[in-house]
Formats: C-alpha cells, structure tokens, sequence
C-alpha cells in the first residue's frame, strides 16, 4: 500500500467524511457520544419552535445525508460537509462557547474542502 499516492489519501478522506457524519448524524438520536443539545447556540435555541433535542435529530438526518453523498457523490458532499462545519463552527464562535470544538470542526471543514478539491482532479 502506498500511502503517498493521492489516490489512497483521498480515499481515506472520502471514507473518513462519510462515516464520522453517520455516525455523529446517528448519535444524536442516541447521546451515547455526548449531550448534543448543549450545544446549541441560546440564541437560535431560543427562537426554535421545537426543542433542542428535536432540532438535533433534525441535525442527524441532515449529516447522515451528507456522510452519504460523500460516499455516492463526494466534491458534492465533501462541499456541504466542510460549508455544515465552517457553519457549526461559526455558531460556536459567536457565543465564544466549546471554542476548542469550533477550531476543531474548523479544522475538520479544510480537510473536507480538500477533499472535495481533490475530487475535481479525480475521474
């Protein structure tokens, strides 16, 4: 196995975007992982018409299809996974809460644009 080939790199990107967004999507039907309605910004929370852990499952279906489209369609769904976490990231930031996890899922949003540049050069 040659790990330097791009071909391999990008692989273990497309397979990386596609189950951590399954699994994370899954989880927030379960919160075996974490409690994923604290983080939820209060300001939107505030202005939902439903719950925070309503909201979240709507979250989780919304990143099963991502993980999903990186696997069947990946510039498209690396695209919207890396625009999903810049856009959590974000939220994180405003309210200056888990700024450890906003960096870290801004880290997650360039590895994902990168691999949806590498899906450009790719068949």
């Amino acid at each position: 196995m040659n790990t330097s080939n791009p071909t391999f790199v990008q692989n273990l990107l497309k397979y990386t975007f596609t189950l951590v967004p399954i699994v994370a999507g899954a989880d927030k039907f379960t919160n075996i992982l974490t409690q994923w309605d604290q983080y939820i910004n209060p300001n939107l929370a505030g202005i939902l018409p439903f719950s925070g852990a309503t909201f979240m499952m709507i979250v989780g279906v919304i990143e099963i299809i991502a993980g999903i489209l990186v696997f069947t369609k990946t510039k498209l769904g690396a695209s919207i996974v890396a625009a999903w976490l810049t856009a959590i990231a974000l939220s994180l930031i405003l309210e200056f809460k888990f700024v450890d996890v906003a960096v870290r899922d801004l880290v997650m949003a360039i590895a994902a644009f990168s691999l949806a540049k590498l899906s450009d050069n790719s068949k």
